[in-house]
Parts: C-alpha cells; sequence; structure tokens
C-alpha cells in the first residue's frame, strides 16, 4: 500500500505548520518539506520561516504531525558542491531526528564524479549514524541519468542509500520503463511524481521544473507503468507546482487535490484498490 505525500513545491513557500493540514485534509500521510522557504515565488505573501533557527517552530511542527497523523517523509536542501564540506550539514540532520523524519534528498552540482561519490559516502554514513535514509534523484548535474545513479549506488553499497524517482526529471534524462524494471529490490526508495510533455514547451528547463508541471494523466510520461513498478512500501509525494494557478488567485488546496485524487486513483488501478 503506497502513502501519499505532498511535496513543497506544490505549495509555493507555505509555513510547514500548514502543509500538515492540508495534507491531512487530503488523507495523504507525510510532506516533503526543507528547514528555510523556498523564495522564487510567493503568490500567497507567507511570512518567512525558519525550522532550523526556531525552536518554538519545531515543536508546533511536531505537534501539529502528531495530532493529524502526518510525517516528513523527506527533507530537501541538502547537496555537494565545490567547497562545501558535507560534515556541516550534521546539524541539519540532528533537526531531521528532532522532527521525527526519516529521509533526505541529496544531490550533486559537484563536476568531479568521484568527489560526489565520497561526499555521499560521508553523508549516507552521517544518516545511518542517525537512522536516517538518504535518496538522491536523476536531474542536472553529475547525476544526469540512470546509469551515472547506479554507479553511485553500487560504489557507496550503503544499506540506507537509495534512488528518489522524480517522475519529470527521470523520463526527461532517457530513462525507461524497462531500465525502471531492470532494477534490484529496494532499488527505489522514494517518488515524486508528477506529468509533463515528453518534450518541454520552456526555455527554462528548472522554470519548468520549479514553478509548472501537470497533474498525474495529463502530460504524456508512463505513469501507469512506473506506478505498477513501484514497491507498496515507498512513499509516492506529489510535486506539481501549478504556477500559473497560484498567479490566479486558486488557493493551495483546490491546485493540489486534482493531483492527489488523480495520484490515488492511478495507484488504486494497478495496486487493485489498495493505496493511503
Amino acid at each position: 500500500m503506497n502513502g501519499l505525500g505532498i511535496e513543497r513545491l506544490c505549495v509555493f513557500g507555505m509555513p510547514p505548520v500548514e502543509m500538515v493540514p492540508l495534507a491531512a485534509d487530503l488523507g495523504c500521510i507525510g510532506v516533503g518539506i526543507a528547514l528555510t522557504p523556498m523564495r522564487r515565488f510567493n503568490p500567497h505573501h507567507y511570512p518567512d520561516w525558519s525550522l532550523r533557527e526556531d525552536a518554538g517552530l519545531r515543536r508546533e511542527m511536531i505537534a501539529v504531525m502528531r495530532d493529524r497523523g502526518v510525517r516528513i517523509t523527506l527533507l530537501e536542501g541538502f547537496g555537494i558542491a565545490p567547497g562545501r564540506d558535507v560534515r556541516d550539514y550534521a546539524h541539519d540532520l540532528d533537526l531531521l531526528c528532532e522532527l521525527g523524519g526519516e529521509r533526505i534528498n541529496l544531490v550533486s552540482v559537484e563536476p568531479d564524479m568521484q568527489r560526489t561519490i565520497e561526499g555521499f559516502a560521508t553523508m549516507a554514513a552521517m544518516a545511518a549514524e542517525r537512522g536516517l535514509q538518504v535518496s538522491t534523484e536523476i536531474g542536472p548535474g553529475p547525476i544526469n541519468g540512470l546509469e551515472a545513479a547506479l554507479r553511485l549506488l553500487r560504489e557507496i553499497a550503503a544499506p540506507n542509500l537509495s534512488l528518489l524517482i522524480d517522475t519529470m526529471h527521470y523520463f526527461r534524462f532517457g530513462g525507461t520503463i524497462e531500465a525502471l524494471a531492470a532494477l534490484a529490490p529496494g532499488t527505489i526508495g522514494y517518488v515524486q511524481l508528477c506529468d509533463v510533455p515528453l518534450v518541454s514547451p520552456f526555455a527554462s528547463y528548472m522554470d519548468e521544473a520549479l514553478h509548472e508541471r501537470m497533474v498525474p494523466g495529463e502530460g504524456e510520461l508512463p505513469l501507469a507503468e512506473l506506478a505498477a513498478l513501484v514497491p507498496e512500501d515507498v512513499v509516492v509525494s506529489l510535486e506539481v507546482p501549478r504556477r500559473a494557478l497560484a498567479e490566479q488567485g486558486v488557493e493551495p488546496m483546490a491546485r493540489v487535490r486534482p493531483c492527489v485524487e488523480a495520484a490515488r486513483a492511478l495507484l488504486r488501478d494497478v495496486r487493485g484498490g489498495k493505496t493511503a
């Protein structure tokens, strides 16, 4: 039974204590957040917030998650880059443990693959000490295809390291259903679900990725085939920013609900009625 989640890109800077009831009201079990907001686009004029700096906000977050039965399924904001010491992330990992979270998304913009591998190995070890999982996604940078991602996983061979399938990135960077079907059990740790055209109509890839994706089933990705291959214990989280609707004044619930309903229908079709 796949639990459903909602990722932070869906809600454009919404404070996490507001994301939790939104997810709960939609029947979702988790939220994918960061410790601070992204400020590229803030159509609802949310105030600034920081789970890193504000202990009171962390206590409020813990309380609302407990009350609504929602957990942090993914924490974003971890990256490997030239000149960055990943050991500096120790405090953020500790905060995720305080918040009861379970997994981080780690990406790399370090052009040297060997240094990327070393950074991932260090982060996987730090996370393992805290009982946390680490996933990484295919996208711009050195992990720009399934082959590179699998090399990373093979060379590190850490039990808590897995692949995050962002459906936009995976298929746009050459991924296939056949390659997913050939993956060893346990390779996929998390899914971020959206739809897009196979060929982008946007001038900027990242503008599309951060601001305007499509409800599952409204684009051209083979999502049903993918969903059939995702293990039932893996969280499937909606990552569907819809900027055009937000600019028209459409509230987050109205933007996110169709995404959740489409994901639930998709999973129901491939799971024989078993979704959460």
